[in-house]
């Protein structure tokens, strides 16, 4: 009996060893991190990159979106036929993405392409009291000058409902255009403050008459968060 648990004894210990030395032994051709648990081996792995290409205004990455606030007011102009000048104060929502990677590497133009859309609303306060609401895509280039100063260009157009009305407009319906000009100033890697000059028109292209159209330049600022 004690013959027989002594061989017992000895196969176990034999097993255990066998299985131990196979754990041990590495393929070759076999990473370490491949013999880890698949929590592990992902915990190893580089974070996700950031928005920025490198540093903080040195162009964006390709992933990069934003979120933002704005909110504005300007003079009207009586140009292009206005008979009156419609000074309009605005606020809006947007949501962007950049348009691909960084573009004109080398050059003093270095910077990002970036599509955005913008919900806005607002109104008329002179020389009367008059709503406005619209939704316009923009395309904007941000350049890449390795500061936190980020300026841009843009330009949007879409469509606003109004009741501005006559002798400047005919209709509800009416159509938007809005270049501008800007700069985003980041206080915080992924969080800026802007301001921008931009130029908005109003008109229908001759789906309602009088077609004179409305124009005015609007002083905004802004709160945007990119991730």
């Amino acid at each position: 009996m004690r013959s027989t648990a002594s061989l017992a004894l000895v196969g176990i210990i034999g097993v255990v060893l066998s299985a131990a030395d196979s754990d041990a032994a590495v393929a070759p051709g076999v990473s370490a991190s491949q013999k880890l648990p698949p929590k592990t081996v992902a915990s190893l792995q580089a974070p996700k990159p950031g928005i920025w290409k490198d540093a903080v205004g040195a162009g964006f990455q390709s992933s990069a979106r934003h979120v933002g606030v704005t909110a504005g007011a300007g003079p009207g102009m009586t140009v292009f036929g206005t008979k009156h000048a419609h000074d309009i104060a605005l606020g809006g929502v947007s949501y962007g993405k950049m348009w691909g990677d960084v573009k004109g590497e080398g050059h003093w133009w270095r910077g990002n392409w970036e599509w955005h859309a913008e919900l806005f609303a607002g109104s008329e306060f002179n020389p009367r009291t008059e709503y406005l609401v619209g939704l316009a895509p923009h395309i904007r280039y941000n350049f890449a000058t390795g500061t936190r100063w980020v300026p841009f260009l843009d330009a949007g157009g879409g469509v606003t409902a109004t009741d501005i009305g006559k002798p400047e407009l005919g209709g509800a319906f009416q159509f938007n255009l809005q270049p501008g000009l800007g700069v985003n100033y980041f206080v915080k890697p992924n969080l800026a403050l802007s301001a921008e000059c931009r130029w908005l028109h109003l008109s229908s292209a001759r789906i309602s008459t009088p077609n004179l159209g409305v124009n005015t330049c609007l002083f905004i600022v802004g709160l945007n968060w990119f991730f």
